[in-house]
């Protein structure tokens, strides 16, 4: 919802233009811990502490609601595939015998040239078309660079641990205090 992530922007802006109050105390009271800092943490440490809780709350609310359309992520994907694979693609020209900056100029100049067709004309990605109508690619079978796990690195690896090591103790030590969502109030 766009509205409630506005929301949370203007509530988290608010608390870090805090920050200044706290640069600005420093900077005048040369650590004496005058009036001037009490009163001010009396105002800003709630206050943020507040803001803060307030934006939870939205974000909580904002991520119930999420859909997930696999289909349409797929379909984004695959359409820009090809530009994130063109150093794959090189890598395969070279390695079936093509110089390697002939092809990194074949595969800049249709790179652009597809590109430009997506932006200006929204047109469909034909870089991979193109790219088969050279000479230096017609041997080499462009679709088997084409698959997008091969552009994730460790990043599976790396969420399953972060949610098994990091998040589930932590949701299970305060397994009470997750609440379903609501709406927010703030």
């Amino acid at each position: 919802n766009p509205m409630r992530c506005e929301r949370i922007c203007g509530m988290c802006r608010f608390v870090m233009s805090l920050a200044a109050n706290g640069y600005d105390t420093a900077a005048t009271q040369w650590l004496e811990r005058t009036l001037d800092d009490s009163s001010n943490r009396r105002l800003t440490l709630p206050e943020s502490f507040l803001a803060l809780d307030g934006a939870l709350d939205v974000m909580h609310n904002v991520a119930d609601g999420l859909v997930v359309y696999d289909a349409t992520i797929r379909a984004n994907l695959l359409a820009e595939l090809p530009f994130m694979a063109t150093e794959d693609l090189l890598m395969a020209a070279v390695s079936n015998g093509a110089d390697r900056q002939e092809a990194h100029e074949v595969i800049r100049r249709h790179s652009q040239a597809a590109a430009e067709g997506v932006k200006r004309d929204g047109r469909k990605n034909d870089l991979l078309d193109r790219l088969r109508d050279e000479p230096l690619f017609a041997s080499i079978n462009l679709d088997d660079v084409m698959d997008p796990e091969a552009f994730t690195g460790r990043a599976p690896e790396q969420v399953d641990r972060f949610v098994q090591d990091i998040v589930q103790p932590i949701r299970s030590r305060y397994a009470e205090a997750l609440r379903p969502a609501r709406e927010p109030s703030v």
